[in-house]
């Protein structure tokens, strides 16, 4: 293939990529502590809107993750493990609370161990939403 059909397959595919981007919620979760891997359990809670989705990461610096599975899953959406992570899609009708629990096992620094992962999702109240309403000029 020369250089120029490499450079066309190249903008082909970055095009197609910008196309598909994920459009997720930014900073979509709150209250985030580390677990530690010792058996305990971390409340996280989200703020997402009606149609949106939320990535998360599990991993923490001195841990490895052997692997994460889900314990409950929500009712609102939908959930897919990713890696060491998560992605959570908000159903389009959305309200109210949802919520859902992951098991993640692995070693922090030395020491093999399990924590449970429960995150509650909330729809943002009023404030928090964009308007589309144009500005007086």
């Amino acid at each position: 293939m020369s250089n120029t059909g490499r450079l066309a397959s190249i903008a082909a595919l970055m095009i197609l990529a910008s196309a598909l981007e994920a459009h997720a919620t930014p900073n979509c979760m709150r209250d985030i502590k580390p677990y530690k891997l010792a058996s305990d359990t971390m409340e996280w809670s989200m703020t997402i809107a009606p149609g949106a989705d939320c990535i998360q990461g599990l991993r923490w610096s001195t841990m490895q993750i052997y692997s994460v599975s889900i314990s409950e899953k929500p009712s609102s959406g939908e959930l897919v493990l990713v890696g060491p992570g998560f992605r959570y899609f908000a159903k389009t009708d959305f309200s109210g609370t949802d919520k859902f629990t992951l098991v993640v096992v692995g070693k922090n620094r030395h020491d093999k161990g399990i924590s449970t992962v429960q995150v509650t999702i909330s729809k943002p109240d009023s404030s928090m939403v964009a308007s589309s309403v144009g500005y007086p000029q």
